[in-house]
């Protein structure tokens, strides 16, 4: 059973009045112990190592955490995932999980238990990967998260953002709960850990918030998504040997246009489908567990599809007409989401054939071209469609590849009628500043958004990309995780939470800046769509920029200066302190570059060394690995890295958002 109450169970006791049947710890008592299992893989371990450590910090007492029950077993004990003992004290209790991730949390009047469905090869928990080794690799962390829904739900422990001071721990003397007690739920998406991308496991990206993606339930998901495309290395392995799998070109050529890691295939030849099983063979080799397998076409979506007749005769001609480009030679012709789709299908067909009895499944981009929905062909049920529609962030932003002018939520939702289930990919741009750092924050689109994708059966979603700037979008980035993990969860209880936990006194204040910045924010993106950097001026102007700080002014004022709400706060100031000098930064470049002036760079260089100070006193406020003013991200904000020569672009131009 799904619980769309995220905060119905919690049983931490603060106060002398209460009503609770089994007693966890208490002021004249130990602990009762936790007992995690004797095989338990490392993160399980750990996990309850990490029990023990809240425990600590709530009340002042720490459990002795035991590998494996005692003979007798204590009268009374946390147990940490499915074992012997656990069956005979909770009879009723059904442990034998139906569904992937499922994780239970029961209490009687002498033990708890939290246990989780676990898959994990003892042979392979460390898995060599293009990044690195990842170590502890499981294919299900079922206990894992559910030590971290009860240390949310039941012991009231938050984390608003990485960091010692985005964790609120509750204090109390006495942790008690009601009994009886049975939570059971198991997430409906799957592949969590991609939302934040630079987070997931292994990635060596600007990822900093490992840490608190796992407390959120993200990390440690069940079912791993590419965001990415299938082939790119393909035509420097195989052009010389097998010229004829890539696309036929309009001069009958192979050439492999527009770019090398861009190539697109001759998705009909059967030799394409031989080495693509290939490639699953290798990747099974190096990872025995992997289960879904990307087919997706190179990027350069609007360049170099195969036209021969065979690719050709698997496009509808009721497709939307869409315009291709070839080398000297544009032309309309059919989108290729019939394409794409029937080779995704020929694939999971050889796939099923050559593995029998796996849950292998082929991955494939709705992408470019192939957005639009297709006409006829239908996704097996060993295809899932990654679906890249950006409306994350956007409001009514149109597919610029569209000849129709569809958006992308109308693209989605033709989609969601045909496919059983999908993952969500979008890309997120910077319509506000989302990239540089800025308070481009939109949560009640987001919630609205998360809430219609679940409906949608997505079982999975990929951002590309979240940058981690937690003083100016933490807001949003927290209700983004408790959604992942229960799209069903009451969005208004989780921001009220957030809010009076986060500030106490500061609260409404705190709130009030946030939501007065995402009203202008959202009539500033729906007036400009993709606006430039060096538009933001006209979003975060001095007026919004002055009754922000005067509302961080009152909340500041609301709090003691030694206070745990007043160092929030705080955090809060230094992302608004980074906005001010920022819109200070492009407003004075905007000249720099029109007319060049020592005093002018001489400024602006003071002011980036104010920000890089300011990062460095404030932990996660701005991630500055990815606003360094040398980063792609931040063009011609610094007299010493001038904006990049600009073309005009045309409306079939590689879609780089």
């Amino acid at each position: 059973m799904k619980h769309s109450f995220l905060f119905a169970f919690i049983a931490l006791v603060c106060g002398p009045s209460f009503a609770a049947d089994l007693v966890l710890v208490a002021k004249d008592t130990h602990p009762v112990p936790i007992v995690v299992y004797q095989d338990a893989p490392p993160r399980t371990r750990e996990a309850a190592t990490v029990l023990a450590d809240y425990i600590e910090k709530i009340s002042g007492k720490k459990p002795l955490v035991m590998l494996g029950a005692s003979n007798p077993i204590p009268s009374g004990a946390i147990w940490i995932g499915v074992q012997p003992a656990v069956r005979t004290l909770f009879p009723k209790i059904d442990f034998d999980f139906k569904h992937p991730e499922e994780i239970v949390i029961a209490a009687n009047e002498n033990h708890v238990v939290i246990a989780g469905r676990d898959r994990w090869d003892p042979a392979k928990l460390d898995i060599e990967t293009r990044e690195g080794v990842i170590k502890g690799v499981q294919q299900e962390y079922g206990t894992i998260n559910a030590v971290y829904t009860f240390l949310q739900d039941q012991l009231g422990v938050r984390w608003f953002w990485p960091g010692e001071i985005g964790e609120d721990v509750p204090k109390s003397e006495r942790i008690a709960i009601s009994t009886p007690l049975e939570y059971r739920y198991h997430p409906q998406m799957r592949a969590r850990g991609s939302m934040f991308n630079y987070c997931r496991l292994g990635n060596k990206g600007y990822g900093k918030s490992q840490e608190w993606t796992m407390r959120q339930r993200l990390q440690l998901d069940s079912l791993a998504i590419e965001g990415g495309h299938g082939f790119g290395d393909w035509w420097d392995r195989y052009h010389e040997k097998y010229p004829e799998i890539f696309a036929l070109q309009p001069d009958g050529t192979r050439s492999g246009h527009p770019s090398p890691h861009n190539a697109k295939l001759c998705s009909s030849n059967p030799k394409v489908w031989e080495l693509w099983l290939e490639e699953v063979a290798a990747e099974l080799q190096q990872d025995p567990h992997r289960t879904v397998f990307n087919a997706s076409p190179n990027d350069g979506w609007a360049s170099g599809h195969c036209v021969c007749e065979k690719c050709s005769a698997w496009d509808h001609p009721d497709g939307e007409p869409r315009v291709f480009n070839w080398y000297h030679l544009n032309k309309e012709r059919p989108a290729t989401s019939d394409r794409d789709v029937t080779f995704a299908n020929k694939l999971g067909e050889l796939l099923k054939q050559k593995y029998p009895g796996k849950d292998y499944r082929v991955m494939m981009l709705s992408y470019g071209h192939s957005r639009p929905a297709p006409v006829k062909a239908r996704p097996a049920d060993n295809v899932i469609m990654t679906i890249v529609a950006n409306f994350f962030g956007r409001t009514g932003l149109v597919d610029r590849g569209s000849t129709r002018g569809d958006t992308y939520r109308q693209q989605f939702e033709a989609w969601a009628k045909i496919v059983p289930s999908m993952f969500w990919r979008p890309n997120t741009g910077s319509p506000a500043g989302w990239q540089q750092g800025l308070p481009d924050i939109h949560v009640a689109q987001t919630i609205r958004d998360f809430k219609d994708v679940a409906a949608a059966n997505c079982i999975g979603i990929y951002i590309d990309g979240v940058w981690e700037h937690w003083a100016t979008v933490g807001p949003l980035y927290y209700i983004m995780a408790q959604l992942a993990w229960n799209p069903a969860a009451d969005a208004d209880a989780i921001l009220k939470d957030y809010y009076d936990r986060a500030f106490g006194p500061a609260a409404p204040h705190v709130r009030e800046y946030f939501e007065s910045i995402e009203k202008d924010r959202m009539v500033f993106t729906a007036k400009n769509g993709e606006a430039g950097v060096f538009s933001f001026p006209q979003l975060y102007t001095p007026a919004l920029l002055n009754e922000s700080q005067a509302r961080l002014d009152r909340a500041s004022a609301a709090v003691s200066a030694d206070s745990i709400h007043a160092k929030r706060v705080a955090f809060i100031q230094a992302g608004l302190t980074y906005t001010k000098l920022q819109m200070q930064n492009i407003t004075l470049m905007d000249r720099y570059w029109k007319k060049k002036d020592d005093a002018i760079a001489a400024r602006v260089k003071q002011n980036w060394t104010t920000i890089e100070k300011l990062v460095a006193d404030h932990p996660y406020s701005l991630n500055w690995g990815p606003i360094r003013p040398s980063t792609p991200r931040m063009p011609g904000l610094h007299p010493d890295f001038p904006p990049p020569k600009t073309k005009k672009k045309r409306t079939n131009d590689l879609d780089l958002n």
